[in-house]
């Protein structure tokens, strides 16, 4: 009887991404990668669908950095293993690193 019911239940997804299809969402993948999109679809395992996606491109002469310089990249399917982050774009701030330490150039 119990394997019946736990059949039955329906299992929940960590992330609930319902309410963002349709919203921009910020994603950022391994390797540093960063892209804007409007959540078009997702899979149970957060496979991502976007439309619209646009990409920072990163500093060339310091690739943890993101440029003002952008990249239209259209429709994007997102595999779950390489994204890092997923973030709403309406109301997100970046704040600096309390953990960076400052550059000292001692000459």
């Amino acid at each position: 009887m119990s394997d019946q019911k736990q059949q039955k239940r329906e299992r929940k997804h960590i992330l609930d991404l319902e309410k963002y299809v349709d919203k921009k969402l910020r994603v950022k993948f391994s390797g540093g990668r960063e892209v804007v999109g409007v959540l078009q679809g997702y899979d149970p395992l957060s496979n991502l669908v976007l439309s619209d996606t646009i990409e920072f491109l990163r500093d060339p002469s310091d690739l943890s950095k993101i440029t003002d310089k952008t990249r239209t990249l259209g429709l994007c399917v997102c595999r779950h293993v390489s994204i890092v982050m997923i973030a709403p774009e309406e109301g997100m701030t970046e704040t600096e690193n309390p953990f960076a330490v400052p550059d000292t150039d001692e000459s």
